[in-house]
């Protein structure tokens, strides 16, 4: 092999690999099978050689190192099979860059993972075919019809979406660091491997299974997972394989930077993920057990998976160190406890690593809130759509005072007239739909006066007293203030309740059940992350960078804009395409731009008046440890290339989804108009920051928060006191 590209970096690792004592059985069994499947000779993919030399038995022994011998075989046949999966498609697909023949090959495989295992397979074509089959035969009976369903979906986005690094092959697109981190989640397969962590160590219960602390586990053990892939594959993936989907490559692009830098860049992105692991392990999941009302060994069992998602990263790691597939030239030891012996790698070493990590750590928790930063700073945003107003704009604006009134919500000390006035909401709706009718106009603005006066509600009323059992109980109760199938409404207790009453009210009159529950968890998931910033706030955490990019998403309410932007838009549209990978990139792009652009323009608002952390320049800010006009930069950056991937996506990858789904006109133009709300989406919010006094530095001198109440309004201080007391609430960190 040639000279490296760059020199690997130290990496963060404080736990030690272990080996599962059951390898060689595992590696005589899984050869044997890869045989019998038709991997090796013959293939024109794989001799013997080659998976001797890749020795995936030590990769499962390393990252499996408690499962018995059958489980450990079971294992590491998959394992073969995934990679075999990854060099047959780059063989016969990616080389020669002909995808319809791999869409053709992906759209089978599903039919080797019925859900039903009385469900007739077809006949195997090929090795990935059979081994497929073979494999969901062995394993899916073991385990629940939950993880079934959740592991086959992992498998399909594992396989599906190397369509998408075909098609940026095909175009010789580099993607931007949101779209990467996204896919390669995905593509490279580290939730299909935690799927297998819980094979080997237990099931995690279905109850948990979707909640934040349990994804972000998963999305952190895949971040870290790749990122380290990254940097030992950055030589045989860009320098001979020709690909584009290599977190150093997507730096180095981005940056416009040295590979070296790059790479360092990688390895501290994946030093954050592994302490954001560590954090939600220590904190947040503990915290859910006692929410959720685990038992005993349920909660055993969601440690046991976390700490087999552990044993995975340190595992891997060593693995890297010595396979021959990776550079590793140079590459440290993972674990500081057996680590390499000679001159220049004493204990010093280790502890200068130990150091430099806790430092970082650290530095999350140590920012000096209500600093003076001054006016914030606005760049010249790329935006191509044009902003059109709802010529209904001026009489909404009395309608929605009076509404707000009515409600309730300025008369409890954190808005008033004036206070709304400056926000201007009516404006906002004008803007993102300028068709609409006096009606839609009218429940689209209270849905943003609502959704923004809590947004204001809980940092004030809940954070500056630091009562998280307060603000949990708020949020149960929001969420009893919609019912589904009929259940009894609580009679609301202050004017945020009383507006969700309302709005549900108005909103699901003619929806159907699912419709409604729908609309529920896009709301709860808005005011659920709110309590997630209540708790950083607590703590004084400044967020990890992808932590905050995905869960700024829920802050600012995004899921539930996208619930209102397909109301009515009819069943043409099969659900599947909204879900497709595709489209969520779309819905990702269009959200990520509309939130950066509001951390643009709130700088001043959020970190001079109100205390905050939770604003991306921040966020870059304390990250990189670098100025504010730098990671200004650094955001507006990434504003402008979330913009384009949501034009590339509109002109390259949705007509792709229309012919791979064989649409009808119908269902085609459904999609056009909805591109085209989320065009005027982006362009409303735009235009209405740049308009309303909100974010304006007279404003805010002016109207900057004084109040801070002895109880919480209408009650819910003791409204949290008796949820307490019932074993509801807690207090988390």
């Amino acid at each position: 092999m040639t000279q490296q590209p760059f020199e690997l970096p130290h990496f963060y690792m404080p736990y030690p690999a272990r080996l599962n004592p059951h390898l060689d059985e595992a590696r005589a069994h899984s050869t044997a099978w890869a045989r019998e499947m038709g991997m090796l000779e013959g293939s024109g993919i794989w001799e013997q050689s080659d998976l001797d030399a890749h020795d995936y038995g030590l990769l499962c022994a390393y990252t499996h190192p408690d499962c018995d011998g059958p489980a450990l075989s079971l294992i590491t046949d998959w394992y073969v099979w995934v990679f075999f999966f990854d060099d047959h498609f780059l063989d016969m697909f990616k080389r020669t860059q002909d995808r319809a023949a791999g869409k053709a090959h992906l759209d089978r495989l599903p039919l080797f993972m019925p859900m039903d295992l009385s469900t007739p397979m077809p006949e195997p074509l090929n090795p990935v075919e059979a081994g497929l089959a073979d494999l969901w035969t062995r394993t899916v009976p073991a385990m629940s019809a939950d993880w079934r369903r959740r592991f086959g979906v992992a498998t399909e986005h594992l396989l599906n979406e190397s369509l998408w690094e075909l098609s940026n092959i095909n175009e010789g697109r580099i993607a931007n660091p949101v779209e990467y981190i996204e896919m390669r989640r995905k593509v490279g397969g580290a939730p299909w491997s935690a799927g297998l962590v819980e094979y080997a160590t237990a099931e995690v219960p279905d109850a948990v299974a979707g909640s934040r602390p349990l994804r972000v586990l998963m999305e952190t053990f895949s971040d870290a997972v790749h990122l380290r892939n990254d940097l030992f594959s950055y030589q045989r993936e860009v320098e001979d394989e020709g690909e584009n989907s290599n977190g150093v490559l997507v730096l180095e692009t981005f940056f416009g930077c040295t590979t070296q830098e790059a790479a360092d860049l990688v390895n501290d992105v994946l030093t954050s993920r592994l302490h954001q692991f560590e954090h939600t392990a220590l904190t947040e999941v503990p915290a859910l057990a006692l929410e959720k009302g685990l038992t005993p060994p349920e909660t055993a069992a969601v440690a046991a998976y976390a700490k087999g998602l552990q044993d995975w990263q340190s595992g891997g790691h060593e693995w890297h160190l010595r396979s021959s597939r990776y550079m590793n030239k140079g590459a440290r030891s993972a674990s500081p406890w057996h680590g390499p012996t000679g001159a220049g790698t004493s204990a010093a070493d280790v502890a200068a690593l130990l150091a430099s990590a806790a430092a970082e750590r650290l530095r999350a928790h140590t920012h000096v809130p209500y600093q003076k930063v001054g006016p914030s700073l606005l760049p010249d945003f790329h935006m191509p759509f044009q902003v059109e107003l709802s010529p209904h704009l001026d009489a909404a604006r009395p309608r929605l005072t009076a509404w707000m009134h009515r409600m309730g919500m300025l008369q409890e000390g954190v808005w008033d007239e004036d206070r709304l006035a400056s926000a201007d909401l009516a404006l906002c709706s004008a803007g993102l739909d300028p068709d609409a009718t006096p009606e839609a106009l009218d429940l689209s603005a209270h849905w943003l006066a609502w959704g923004t006066y809590a947004d204001d509600y809980y940092p004030l009323v809940f954070g500056r007293r630091r009562d998280l059992v307060a603000a949990r109980a708020a949020t149960r109760r929001l969420a009893d203030c919609m019912p589904v199938d009929g259940e009894e409404i609580p009679v609301p207790v202050n004017g945020m309740e009383r507006g969700l009453v309302d709005l549900w009210t108005r909103t699901t009159a003619g929806m159907t059940p699912d419709a409604r529950r729908s609309l529920k968890d896009s709301v709860n998931v808005m005011t659920e992350s709110w309590v997630w910033e209540l708790a950083n706030q607590i703590q004084n955490r400044i967020p990890d960078p992808v932590d905050y990019l995905e869960m700024r998403r829920a802050t600012f309410g995004s899921d539930l804009t996208l619930s209102m932007c397909r109301t009515g838009h009819g069943p043409a549209v099969p659900p599947e395409v909204y879900r497709s990978g595709p489209v969520r990139s779309l819905e990702n792009a269009a959200i990520d731009y509309a939130c950066l652009l509001n951390d643009i323009f709130s700088y001043q608002k959020e970190i001079e008046y109100e205390g905050e952390i939770h604003n991306a320049i921040l966020v870059v800010q304390n990250f990189f440890g670098i100025d504010y006009p730098t990671a200004l930069g650094v955001v507006h950056d990434l504003t402008t290339q979330r913009m384009q991937q949501f034009q590339h996506v509109v002109a390259h990858e949705l007509p792709i989804v229309y012919d791979d789904f064989a649409l009808s006109d119908e269902a085609r133009e459904v999609m056009r108009n909805y591109v085209l709300d989320l065009q005027n989406w982006m362009a409303g919010i735009l235009h209405w920051h740049r308009t309303v006094d909100r974010y304006k530095p007279d404003f805010l001198a002016r109207r900057a928060h004084g109040f801070l109440p002895d109880a919480a309004p209408g009650g819910l201080r003791e409204l949290a006191a008796r949820s307490n007391r019932a074993g509801v609430g807690h207090p988390a960190g």
